[in-house]
């Protein structure tokens, strides 16, 4: 087993960093609204009208990036977003509050979805036994790596030559789990711990096969959280 760096992770380190100053926009549908962050201000529009108010400097969250002021409020998480109504999928799932309603939308530049940048994917099977629990997750940022095999988190830089991906330093946190999660962490880590050959499946899956003859099977993703729905 190739040895990988132990260190605590930084959540911040994860996330798709937006700056006040740098333009950026989020959509949604059901209702339809957008809200721009361009030129110092932040312009929420409806068909029916909007308003803009000045932007704020971003501040971290747990899970990305929020720009907040007293009518409008932008939460940015970095996770692959469908718009439910066409085929473009975007780099961010957003929430926004805008005169105290609620609305959930996508945001950030539209990612192609044959590519593994901002895709987020669950862990089914680990050198052929299958595993269906939430701690199993993978997800994909433009450069960056974050998942759980069962007990810790791990992050990192990865690189993609054609169907060959290479992973690290990887940095994990360093909490014990009982088994079969133990194991399952370190036979995947053994697997990202040198090159890996891509291989697509059916149904949204992806094989990493390792050098060693390790194999991952991941499951393309999304939840509740990622698609648009129409405000309550």
């Amino acid at each position: 087993m190739k040895l990988l760096p132990i260190l605590l992770l930084a959540l911040s380190a994860c996330t798709t960093l937006v700056a006040a100053e740098q333009p950026y926009a989020g959509l949604g549908t059901e209702p339809f609204w957008s809200i721009e962050i361009a030129g110092g201000r932040m312009t929420y529009e409806t068909p029916g009208g909007g308003f803009s108010v000045p932007a704020p400097e971003p501040v971290a969250t747990p899970n990305g990036r929020r720009f907040e002021t007293p009518r409008l409020t932008l939460d940015v998480t970095p996770r692959v977003c469908s718009d439910g109504m066409s085929d473009n999928l975007y780099a961010d799932n957003v929430t926004a509050v805008a005169d105290g309603v609620t609305l959930h939308g996508c945001g950030g530049p539209v990612v192609a979805p044959d590519t593994l940048a901002h895709s987020s994917w669950s862990i089914d099977d680990i050198n052929g036994e299958p595993v269906f629990e939430q701690d199993y997750v993978m997800e994909f940022g433009t450069d960056r790596v974050s998942g759980r095999a069962g007990c810790n988190r791990f992050s990192g830089p990865y690189g993609r030559s054609g169907d060959t991906l290479t992973f690290g330093p990887l940095a994990a946190t360093r909490m014990a789990c009982p088994e079969p999660r133990m194991e399952h962490e370190r036979q995947v880590l053994e697997v990202l711990g040198a090159a890996v050959r891509l291989q697509a499946g059916e149904n949204d899956t992806l094989l990493l096969i390792g050098a060693g003859g390790g194999r991952l099977q991941l499951r393309r993703t999304f939840d509740a959280t990622d698609v648009v729905t129409q405000a309550n």
